[in-house]
């Protein structure tokens, strides 16, 4: 990234983190921001531009203090627009024979440098708002479903947070999936 990328993300993270001071409550914007400016961060601010360029908008959602890292997650109202129509991952991407979209959830993620929120963290993203009211998002899927060839997505409605299963091969204009990164 240049310098003028680096400033353009930062104040953009600087922005939402003002602006949602209920998803990181005790925290300093001042100490997100020398962390993200480290040079061992240099990938991690990468990672969060290719959240933000896809259209996830993350932002700071928690502090773990046993690892000394900043916790960011996708924050964008719907999944990010960036990254829908894709399948769960590589192997149910092959299994369809046609119709193939051009990327999968995992595979996307990891080239991202990023994680796929687990159910346990897309129901702690609830909490601060109302997420994919129109939408779903893939979600990390446990072993023992994916074996099987199932995978596991979300989504909000009737007020309510709903985890359901579809095959890992089928994929959606409105599905895409959130991620997450340490800093």
């Amino acid at each position: 990234m240049s310098a003028e990328q680096r400033e353009e993300l930062l104040k953009i993270l600087k922005a939402r983190f003002e602006k949602n001071m209920n998803r990181h409550n005790g925290l300093k914007w001042s100490a997100v921001k020398t962390r993200l400016e480290l040079p061992a961060c240099e990938d991690k601010l990468w990672s969060l531009n290719e959240m933000e360029r896809t259209g996830g908008e993350p932002d700071v959602v928690g502090y773990d203090v046993k690892t000394d890292e900043y916790i960011f997650y996708d924050c964008s109202a719907e999944s990010p627009k960036g990254r829908r129509s894709v399948c769960y991952d590589r192997e149910g991407q092959e299994m369809r024979k046609e119709y193939k979209p051009e990327n999968n959830a995992v595979d996307l993620a990891a080239e991202m440098g990023i994680e796929i929120l687990s159910e346990e963290q897309y129901r702690e993203l609830q909490k601060f708002g109302n997420f994919d009211t129109k939408t779903s998002s893939w979600l990390k899927t446990p072993s023992d479903i994916r074996a099987l060839g199932g995978a596991v997505f979300g989504d909000l409605r009737y007020g309510h947070v709903f985890i359901y299963h579809n095959g890992a091969q089928s994929y959606y204009g409105a599905r895409g999936f959130r991620g997450w990164l340490r800093v």
